[in-house]
């Protein structure tokens, strides 16, 4: 119960919420499942507030697996007294818990255990009671001489390691000296006298110096890698006030003892060598955990924008992937995703068949009357840009005014995806780079079905993906896509593996199964029929079926969000509203709306035994059947013409689409090779941006040598 209390608590939601919540993953349910078709049980607790849910009692789930551990331990020990029990127990997080446990933690021989093997610990407790017994320094460490400790300085020098490690490993110092630091501390950053940083990545730290508490993400990730890269040294820097205040409330010397001098020397000891460096780390650790958990939220968000982009569907695209030596890749993909053709063009150098590429391009977009050109932003792809402008500037003539429009796809991952397994299997006549051409065309016409097929982190829409927690990253980028795909649905009758693994309670063995067993027995002609599928048992069909679609099938319902636990209650309303799913739209909403007018949804939803969520979204399933919700979103830039970097002057207004959202401001494609800066103080207060945002923006400066663009806002146009 305190569990319950302390997650509510920090996510500002109501006990029983989360207690029904932690039944319902308890019981195996997925996060996607729960968000959409348990409204009633969590009061309508949304996808990320479950997502929350489910962190939190990870989190508390494995500090009180640790917190068992450490209790076992220290009592196989002969050591857990009481007050050290409370204490344990009373701790809320996995740092608190270590510093606890740390004085009985095994360690390597240390100085300090090798002075205690000589008999010196009591000794360096009565440097820690400071004694004043009216004895003097001899006659006090006399009695700890022996034949491995012959002398007063090697007596007092085991007893000051001692208690050097004491006090270091103190677990109110180490905590209220870590706070401190993390609020008061300097990092201190310097280029290294022999480093080689050719290209000057890390100049913004060659002297660089700033509170620990205003070092923002991005820096924090820079320095790590200047630091990894042995181009930067870091240092923080704890003033003494903070840490000498902190240590003397515990370990003070006395004047008035004969052992002050070894008190005062075993503080500065074990500050120097032990402590501070110790605090260092945690700081140092912090501050990469805050950066990288930063960088990860930035990643997903990115990733859920650009996987959220409307399709452009029911056009043929002609894809392009660009390239010099080897010539550009071309691919064209009927409506369906299903190539037409395939071949290389070689308009570039050092081949420079410009005429013989157009004159082949003109040829495919007229046989297979191609709508849409999608060029791959690589290499060469400024280039290709300019042959494509060209071509279609030649064919938008008076008796041609339906040419083709084009557009610029970001290609990350495409490589990956032209070499993977599943690659091989979708297009098995084609060589690596056609698939990749393939692959381009495709992320225009369902960019959702065709990213996923690719691991999230090479999609490219982050800021240091590389240097945060890979197995963090992944996980947070995996939930992004399991969220969009069930947010979206999928058509079960055309839908890849790579798609279908993504459906809540499914997972890619169940996903080959069912396509498997769609090859072999035909499409889907019901949400039923999925059990036939070996391994997709009643709890797999339970958590998939509300999100999978099967489109002109035996059931209308079965192409909507509603779950099949609910058709009963979906039947009555169209009884009771006297509609069918085959009447127009406008029907079925008259329908609807006199039904809610001879009674109120709360009363209707009593009498058909349902929760007012679960008849809201029926209701809204009923007028607009598996509504997919990227077709709310702004489509991408169509193009026809280009524009070069010389072309751009100050003050040009142009529309741009928002390419990658990072801390210091967003890339925006505005139609040339560049995309241009929007840097953070350009945007207004407030106002936050996403992946694939259409913006006006205005040119503010061009640095064509750096390939720099300096654009502002413009007022209204975003």
């Amino acid at each position: 119960m305190q569990m319950i209390e302390k997650i509510a608590k920090a996510l500002n939601v109501k006990p029983g919420q989360v207690a029904a919540t932690v039944e319902l993953l308890d019981a195996g349910n997925t996060i996607p499942f729960i968000a959409r078709y348990r409204k009633e049980a969590t009061h309508q607790l949304d996808e990320e507030q479950i997502r929350g849910v489910n962190e939190w009692v990870e989190k508390l789930r494995a500090l009180d697996e640790r917190r068992a551990t450490v209790l076992k331990t220290i009592e196989e020990q002969g050591q857990l007294s009481d007050e050290l029990r409370k204490q344990i127990m009373a701790v809320e997080s996995l740092t608190e818990l270590e510093d606890l446990y740390r004085p009985y933690r095994p360690k390597r021989k240390t100085r300090a255990s090798m002075a205690k093997e000589k008999g010196l610990a009591g000794l360096a407790d009565l440097v820690v009671k400071q004694e004043r017994s009216g004895k003097s320094l001899a006659a006090l460490v006399e009695p700890y001489l022996n034949a491995e400790v012959p002398t007063q300085e090697e007596a007092l020098s085991g007893a000051m390691d001692i208690v050097a490690e004491m006090l270091s490993d103190h677990p109110d110092i180490r905590k209220r000296l870590r706070e401190k630091a993390l609020e008061w501390a300097r990092i201190q950053v310097e280029k290294l006298p022999k480093a080689e940083d050719e290209k000057r990545v890390f100049e913004s730290y060659y002297d660089f110096e700033i509170g620990v508490n205003r070092l923002r993400p991005h820096q924090a990730l820079a320095i790590n890698r200047g630091e990894q890269q042995k181009v930067l040294r870091v240092k923080v820097d704890v003033p003494e006030r903070d840490w000498r205040g902190v240590i003397e409330y515990y370990f003070r010397a006395h004047p008035g003892s004969p052992l002050a001098d070894a008190m005062r020397q075993a503080v500065e000891d074990g500050a120097n060598r032990l402590l501070l460096p110790a605090i260092e780390r945690d700081v140092r650790r912090t501050l990469t955990e805050m950066a990288e958990s930063h960088a990860i939220e930035v990643f997903a968000r990115n990733l859920r924008a650009l996987l959220t982009q409307p399709p452009l569907a029911n056009r043929t695209v002609l894809g392009l992937d660009p390239g010099f030596r080897t010539g550009s890749k071309l691919a064209v993909v009927d409506a369906t995703g299903k190539v037409l053709a395939a071949g290389t063009i070689y308009p570039h150098a050092p081949q420079k068949k410009w005429a013989e590429a157009k004159q082949t391009l003109t040829g495919l977009i007229e046989k297979y009357d191609v709508a849409l050109i999608a060029i791959g932003n690589g290499t060469a792809s400024r280039e290709t840009e300019l042959l494509t402008a060209e071509l279609i500037k030649e064919l938008a003539t008076e008796k041609d005014e339906n040419a083709p429009q084009y557009l610029i796809v970001n290609e990350a991952g495409a490589s990956v995806y032209s070499a993977s397994p599943l690659a091989r299997a979708e297009l098995p006549d084609y060589d690596v780079s056609i698939r990749g051409a393939v692959s381009i065309a495709r992320r225009v016409q369902d960019p959702l079905a065709e990213l996923v097929k690719i691991d999230p982190k090479s999609i490219g829409v982050g800021l240091y993906q590389h240097d945060v927690d890979q197995g963090a990253l992944a996980h947070s980028l995996n939930a992004v896509v399991e969220s969009v795909v069930n947010r979206v649905g999928v058509d079960v009758n055309t839908a890849s593996p790579a798609l279908l693994q993504h459906v809540a309670g499914i997972g890619p063995k169940l996903a080959e199964n069912m396509v498997a067993y769609r090859d072999e027995h035909g499409s889907f002609q019901a949400r039923r029929e999925l059990t036939d599928v070996s391994g997709l048992g009643p709890k797999a069909f339970e958590q998939a079926a509300g999100f999978l679609r099967i489109r002109a099938g035996k059931n209308p319902l079965d192409a909507s969000a509603i779950h099949p636990e609910s058709y009963k209650v979906a039947d009555k309303v169209m009884s009771q509203a006297g509609i069918t799913m085959e009447q127009s739209v406008e029907e079925r909403q008259a329908g609807l709306d006199a039904l809610l007018q001879a009674q109120k949804l709360e009363v209707l939803a009593e009498a058909l035994g349902v929760g007012v969520p679960t008849l809201e979204d029926i209701f809204d399933q009923l007028l607009r059947p598996g509504r997919d919700p990227r077709d709310e979103v702004e489509p991408p830039i169509l193009r026809s013409d280009v524009l070069s970097m010389d072309d751009l002057k100050t003050g040009m207004r142009l529309k741009g689409t928002v390419r990658n959202v990072v801390d210091f401001g967003a890339f925006v494609d505005i139609g040339v090779k560049q995309d241009g800066l929007l840097h953070r103080s350009k945007i207004p207060q407030g106002e936050r941006l996403k992946v694939g945002d259409i913006i006006d923006v205005s040119i503010l400066g061009v640095e064509s040598e750096r390939g720099r663009i300096s654009l502002g806002w413009v007022n209204g146009g975003g």
